[in-house]
């Protein structure tokens, strides 16, 4: 399902591209495409994953945690369901969902399943509270450094009320009076 380009360089490196197909949708020849990509180094190639949205990523890295699942099986599912569907799918725990999509058999859909039940109890419950300007201001501090639970406890401890840029100024200077 997932379409696939070569990216010539300048400098001579190429790198293939694998990008979501509702990315190209509408897109014709020669049109500019912005994607969220993630980068796989191995010793014989580059290859690019491309995303059209930050939660495609977000979805596809919280995929690659999964034991045993790497970048092209994490991008296959991305490709089928949804974050929101994996959501469902973990809390009524149907294993069908993950074993319909292709290269997925029912024993790595049962593991998928594990682990981000697993992921979802810890991290998910936290999310799912936030709005976006909310995540805006974790991502934030995880982008200077902090890890997302050091992240998280500091943001909880902010007041509501502040615009974004208040409550990450507030933060550091929280974590530099400790």
């Amino acid at each position: 399902d997932e379409k696939s380009a070569v990216i010539d360089t300048a400098s001579g490196v190429s790198y293939e591209l694998f990008i979501m197909p509702s990315a190209l949708s509408n897109k014709q020849l020669g049109d500019s495409l912005s994607v969220y990509t993630y980068l796989q180094v191995r010793d014989d190639a580059h290859v690019l994953f491309g995303f059209v949205s930050n939660e495609e990523k977000r979805f596809f890295h919280l995929l690659l945690s999964v034991p045993g699942v790497g970048p092209k099986t994490a991008f296959s599912i991305v490709s089928h369901i949804t974050l929101e569907q994996a959501v469902k799918a973990v809390r009524s725990n149907t294993v069908k969902l993950f074993s319909e999509i292709p290269g997925i058999g029912k024993k790595t859909a049962m593991k998928i399943l594990l682990e981000l039940s697993v992921k979802f109890k810890t991290e998910f419950k936290f999310e799912q509270q936030l709005s976006s300007d909310d995540k805006t201001v974790i991502d934030a501090l995880v982008e200077l450094g902090y890890k997302k639970s050091e992240a998280q406890q500091l943001f909880e401890k902010l007041p509501k009320e502040l615009s974004i840029e208040k409550k990450i100024q507030e933060a550091l200077r929280m974590s530099v009076q400790k």
